[in-house]
């Protein structure tokens, strides 16, 4: 697949990436798997990860200022 801001190719990778849920709270995912472009670092979810993330985040705490959470398929 092909970056769309640079056109180099992506590659698959798991990495951590933080998500904001609420003005208050962060969500970090651990051992996300995106793929991301070698050249600009650019990095896209795929449509059965990005669903995923959604489920996780609609359960994160709201209350807390920062949680982690591991991701699972």
């Amino acid at each position: 697949m092909k970056c769309t801001r640079c056109g180099s190719e992506l590659r698959p990778l798991t990495t951590d990436l933080p998500f904001k849920v609420s003005e208050m709270t962060i969500v970090i995912l651990k051992g996300l798997p995106v793929l991301q472009c070698d050249n600009c670092m650019e990095y896209l979810l795929e449509d059965l990860v990005m669903s995923r993330v959604e489920e996780i985040l609609q359960r994160a705490d709201t209350a807390a200022e920062l949680e982690i959470i591991r991701y699972a398929a």
